[in-house]
């Protein structure tokens, strides 16, 4: 399936804050399709714990923060609590219908 020409000129125009919500984004649809971490990633430890939250995007103009709630993935390393971005859902539950923007 090709991607469409307006959709990566869209991408191309975006900021760097921009793209970074939606490398979050593409990261957990991924995560979705492919299932809990792994052997596939091992950067993720056994013995996760998950966790909700709601996050403040730090746009000065921004009426609808906080933003969630989302995902996120602790465990310790190294006498450190680690987090990660998970996304919406968590790996294998089923994702919500979405609305094309017109």
């Amino acid at each position: 399936m090709a991607v469409d020409r307006e959709l990566m000129a869209r991408v191309r125009r975006l900021d760097e804050f921009e793209l970074r919500r939606l490398l979050i984004l593409v990261r957990g649809l991924l995560l979705h399709l492919d299932g809990p971490p792994g052997e596939q990633e091992p950067s993720l430890p056994p013995g996760l714990t998950y966790r909700q939250e709601e996050v403040q995007c730090g746009k000065a103009a921004c009426t609808r923060c906080p933003h969630g709630p989302y995902w996120y993935a602790y465990w310790k390393e190294d006498g450190r609590t680690r987090k990660r971005y998970i996304g919406r859902h968590l790996p294998g539950e089923d994702l919500e219908e979405v609305a094309p923007d017109l």
